[in-house]
C-alpha cells in the first residue's frame, strides 16, 4: 500500500482517482488543486508517490515536478494529462516524472502507473 497525493485542479478528477487508488488498498494522503500547493504538501508529507496533473492554475505540473524532483530526488510522480498533451508529457517525463496516464481514468493503467513508479 503506498500513500499518495493527488494533485489536480478539478475536484471531481481527484475524486475519480482517489475512488481508484483507496479501492486498491492505497492510501491517499493529500490532495492539492495547483502545482504550489503541491510543493508545500510534499515538503511536510513526503508522500510515495504523486499524481500530478499537467495544466493548472497558480503553477504547472511540469513546473511542480522540477520543484518537487529539487527537494527529493527520487521522488515518485505520474502524470495526468489529456489528450493531445504530447509536449508536455515528454518534457514531463524529462524533468524526472515516472509515468503518465491519460484522462478519462482507466483504473488498471492507473494502477498499473502506480505500481510501476513505485517498483
Amino acid at each position: 500500500m503506498a500513500k499518495i497525493m493527488v494533485v489536480d485542479d478539478a475536484a471531481f478528477l481527484r475524486a475519480m482517482l482517489k475512488d481508484i487508488l483507496v479501492k486498491a488498498g492505497h492510501e491517499v494522503v493529500s490532495e492539492a488543486a495547483n502545482g504550489l500547493e503541491a510543493i508545500d504538501k510534499y515538503k511536510s508529507l513526503r508522500p510515495d508517490l504523486v499524481t500530478m496533473d499537467i495544466t493548472m492554475p497558480v503553477m504547472e505540473g511540469v513546473e511542480a515536478v522540477k520543484e518537487i524532483r529539487k527537494i527529493d530526488p527520487s521522488a515518485n510522480i505520474v502524470m495526468c494529462s489529456a489528450m493531445g498533451q504530447k509536449n508536455l508529457i515528454i518534457e514531463a517525463i524529462q524533468s524526472g516524472a515516472k509515468d503518465f496516464i491519460v484522462k478519462p481514468f482507466q483504473s488498471n493503467r492507473v494502477l498499473e502507473a502506480v505500481s510501476k513508479a513505485i517498483g
